[in-house]
């Protein structure tokens, strides 16, 4: 039975690079099997939101206390990062990259088991990769290599999955392969928070929408959210944004600062 609690809860949330903010006061809840697409413009701390879930990123909030509560532990957690975030000069087979989502369990010098070897197959068979066991993951193409990492979510069978434009550079078939597995984690109840781009995508296959703008513009059912005065706005906040300006005051919202 899922609990009731939230997977993640936002509470003040804000994220610095060199004290300007990619996330301003962010506060909400994903809850526990829900599937959120997160939105925005370029720039506005979409990629932020999901390292700072993951704990790659440390957080602010100022006076008023700002804080990210993760339920599940860390072993519990996937993340796929984009993929030009991804080594593809490594030396490592398709196999063992599959086998990697074995690490929160097993870590470096865990043994490899035939049952770990068995689930590895038979995810490598359900991302339609069967046969690349032994390719090197440089020679795949981009869609080829997104299902080896789509492969690998699946031996973490992680409660809390994190993708950072999973379906970006892929073709079409691709895509829908990999959003039936989308669709299958929602309906195991496992919470899914993808960050995308393509807002008709967004409206077909994911029920709610986080938009951003480094603030939260819209937050709740992807209908009610992704809205044309939601998407005027977000455009209008990003385009207001002066990366040359003064340092951030974490405890005031940008969007009630007074432009100079």
């Amino acid at each position: 039975m899922v609990s009731a609690s939230p997977v993640v809860s936002l509470h003040n949330l804000t994220v610095s690079y060199r004290q300007h903010p990619a996330l301003h006061h962010i506060s909400g809840n994903f809850a526990p099997g829900s599937l959120t697409a997160v939105v925005g413009p370029n720039g506005s701390g979409k990629s932020t939101l999901l390292k700072s879930i993951v704990g790659l990123l440390p957080i602010q909030g100022g006076r008023s206390g700002g804080a990210l509560t993760v339920t599940p532990a860390r072993e519990r957690i996937a993340y796929l990062p984009q993929g030009a975030d991804i080594d593809r000069s490594f030396p490592i087979n398709v196999r063992d990259c599959v086998l990697l989502g074995y690490w929160g369990s097993t870590q470096v010098w865990g043994a490899v088991n035939r049952a770990m070897l068995e689930r590895v197959d038979a995810a490598l068979c359900a991302v339609g990769l069967e046969g690349f066991e032994r390719r090197a993951i440089g020679s795949l193409s981009s869609g080829q290599l997104q299902r080896v990492m789509f492969a690998r979510l699946l031996v973490q069978d992680a409660e809390l999955i994190l993708l950072d434009e999973p379906f970006n550079a892929v073709d079409a078939k691709t895509t829908a392969a990999l959003l039936a597995l989308v669709r299958q984690w929602h309906q195991q109840q496992r919470t899914v928070i993808a960050v995308l781009h393509d807002d008709s995508l967004v409206r077909q296959h994911f029920p709610d929408t986080l938009l951003l703008a480094r603030e939260v513009v819209g937050w709740g059912a992807t209908a009610d959210v992704l809205t044309e005065p939601h998407l005027q706005r977000a455009r209008a906040m990003a385009e207001a944004w002066d990366e040359a300006a003064e340092r951030c005051d974490i405890d005031t919202p940008a969007s009630q600062k007074t432009a100079a």
